[in-house]
């Protein structure tokens, strides 16, 4: 069982002690936590909330709710949704925050609550530690009877999300029903077997062949797009001569792209793409974490733009983004930031601007993904156990040992040589930490990251 605090939200397992996994009562003490700030800070008590659709989502929705009642929030419930939808509904409805209930890529399992401020971004880490502290020491009131909140049931929030995306002026719906394109859709069984064919027919596709897009919360596969687990659309994509394949996680922030002849896109160009294509139209920066591929440097300089890189987390490449008034971004697993739309991770709005892409470059799906930069991601993690060693003593390790190398410590340890690089951090998400390097030679990219693992596992060897 596990519990985890951090910029992405409060994630656990479902099940076991409270404080070990997501248990009812580490839902409602968090739950709580954050509405007590809420209630301080802003005068709207309004909270909208937002589920996938995983096995335990009704089960933590009743409580998430039950609870903001409880404190004296108004709750505005989307219901079964997706994470951008949510994001976007904070603003509409000028709510004082919002909490989607999802954990994201993270097997059946798990849930959690991802947190929101008035403006459908994720909180800050600083708040993040209010609520934290708050939760653990039990700091907030209930309110009394006469000053319980309100609840609403609100139905339409996906199809404005929709309406708004279809309104972006780079989203080209004519371009896309002249192309007559056939796509498959693979939801993982969640909310996107909702959300994608719907946008899909509002973008003028006819032919929609979908598979595992029961929301029953029953993943048919890993939930995380990532090649191994995107058989089944692939094989799908080649039965029906599709010209492209789509793949959402289960709270549809993530994208991931089969071509014509069954190949992977690679989720970290997905963002390359859409990139490319908004550059066309409209010059200036882009931004992704430190963990994305460098090919979204050399397309954003291609276009006389210029590239920064931010810390992982979607609330860090959001700020790094403001700073430097970059007109795309986002991070190089699938999640795509359209700020003139919100600033949120974005399937939906990504799969337009694809889409829209696609039909304008009049080239098929594999062709187009060959004209980019080719660089090699090899991503591995490694547990640390039971040793006594702590992330951060195993990064000075690897800091230290690499002390020659060109070194960012802005996340993790991201080091580099020549033109390669491999970047050592500690998961947001997971237990685990993370370890992913690039090159134009997997074989280069996979002898660094084994050449970091065995550094590591010396380390922690000696500490036993």
């Amino acid at each position: 069982m596990a519990l985890i605090e951090s910029i992405s939200g409060i994630r656990g397992t479902i099940g076991g002690n409270s404080g070990k996994g997501l248990t009812p009562t580490d839902i409602v003490r968090f739950t709580a936590a954050y509405a007590s700030i809420i209630l301080e800070h802003n005068p709207s008590h309004k909270i909208v909330i937002g589920r996938d659709a995983r096995i335990s989502g009704a089960m933590v929705s009743h409580l998430v709710t039950g609870t903001l009642l409880g404190m004296g929030c108004d709750v505005i419930d989307a219901g079964l949704s997706t994470t951008p939808t949510v994001e976007m509904l904070v603003t509409e409805t000028g709510a004082a925050g919002g909490i989607i209930i999802t954990a994201s890529h993270n097997p059946r399992q798990w849930n959690a609550l991802k947190l929101l401020n008035d403006k459908g971004e994720f909180i800050s880490s600083e708040w993040g530690e209010t609520v934290k502290k708050r939760a653990l020491d039990n700091k907030f009131d209930f309110a009394e009877v006469t000053k319980l909140g309100t609840y609403t049931s609100y139905t339409d929030a996906l199809q404005q999300h929709i309406d708004k995306i279809l309104a972006l002026p780079l989203v080209d719906v004519e371009a896309i029903k002249k192309k007559n394109f056939t796509v498959v859709v693979d939801a993982v069984n969640s909310s996107g077997g909702i959300a994608v064919p719907m946008l899909l027919e509002a973008l003028g596709v006819k032919t929609i062949h979908k598979v595992h897009c029961e929301p029953t919360g029953h993943f048919a596969h890993n939930p995380e797009p990532l090649p191994e687990n995107l058989s089944d659309l692939s094989n799908e994509v080649k039965l029906h001569k599709a010209d492209v394949g789509i793949a959402v996680d289960p709270d549809v922030d993530r994208l991931a792209l089969v071509c014509e002849d069954g190949s992977m896109f690679g989720e970290e160009y997905t963002l390359v793409a859409v990139a490319d294509y908004v550059l066309q139209h409209k010059k200036g920066n882009t931004v992704s974490n430190l963990s994305s591929t460098q090919a979204l440097r050399d397309i954003t300089v291609k276009h006389g733009g210029a590239y920064y890189a931010s810390a992982v987390g979607e609330v860090n490449v959001v700020e790094k983004m403001r700073e430097v008034n970059a007109v795309i971004g986002g991070e190089g697993n699938g999640g795509i930031i359209v700020p003139d739309l919100h600033y949120g991770r974005d399937a939906l709005a990504g799969i337009a601007l694809f889409l829209s892409h696609l039909a304008k470059s009049k080239k098929a799906c594999s062709v187009l993904r060959s004209m980019y930069p080719s660089y090699i991601i090899v991503k591995e993690k490694i547990e640390l156990g039971d040793t006594p060693a702590k992330p951060k003593d195993v990064l000075n390790y690897i800091k230290k040992k690499y002390a020659k190398q060109p070194v960012s410590t802005v996340d993790g340890v991201r080091l580099e040589f020549d033109n390669d690089w491999i970047h050592i951090r500690t998961s947001n998400t997971e237990p685990i930490m993370r370890i992913y390097a690039e090159s134009q030679h997997e074989t280069t990219a996979r002898n660094l990251v084994k050449k970091i693992i065995s550094d590591i596992k010396e380390f922690l060897s000696n500490k036993e």
